[in-house]
């Protein structure tokens, strides 16, 4: 799966042969196929593999008594460690540019990222209106608002990381601050 993340990454989705991946890992055509049925299958199982764990901790409770605020603070943390700042940042790369000409890839990753993300956000959102840290559910109905910063920051850094590159967590620290006001220090 590794090879062929390296694949993927380098050279896109469409342009990925098997074969190159094959020889990538240092293995047989034939081995590939023990495992995964076709390419597609293949690209399934590490978003399966790398993503979908991340996942799971925004669909996770919260600690009861922990500020929701802290909560999208440690989520987005946790994106800029695990995903901008390792190799999955490829695969949110990859969706953006590849998923409008394979749309299975993206109903796939749709289904298994983003629609959880989405839901887990809600989730989060709702709680925060409940117990007073946000005044109205524009966020619950409109989630996508706080991943914004996420999937600008591995655009823009993609397209200009070497003459202006951004500071994910500074983004999002700005976000979190307009969302929920300026953390006051203790």
């Amino acid at each position: 799966m590794a090879a062929a993340l390296d694949e993927f990454a380098s050279r896109g989705y469409a342009a990925t042969r098997l074969d190159d991946v094959a020889k990538r890992a240092g293995v047989a055509k034939g081995t590939i196929y023990l495992h995964f049925a076709d390419k597609e299958t293949l690209f399934q199982e590490i978003v399966r593999a790398m993503v979908v764990p991340i996942v799971m901790n925004i669909e996770a409770p919260p600690p009861g008594d922990m500020p929701t605020r802290q909560v999208f603070d440690h989520l987005a943390r946790l994106f800029v460690s695990e995903v901008f700042g390792t190799r999955r940042r490829a695969i949110v790369r990859l969706m953006l540019t590849e998923g409008p000409r394979f749309p299975a890839l993206a109903e796939f990753y749709y289904r298994e990222v983003i629609e959880r993300v989405l839901a887990g956000l809600r989730a989060l959102v709702a709680r925060a209106v409940a117990r007073g840290e946000l005044r109205d559910d524009t966020l619950a109905r409109l989630p996508q608002l706080m991943v914004t910063p996420l999937i600008f920051s591995v655009v823009w850094n993609s397209l200009f990381e070497r003459f202006a590159p951004l500071d994910p967590a500074a983004l999002i620290k700005a976000q979190l601050d307009l969302v929920f006001g300026k953390e006051t220090q203790p």
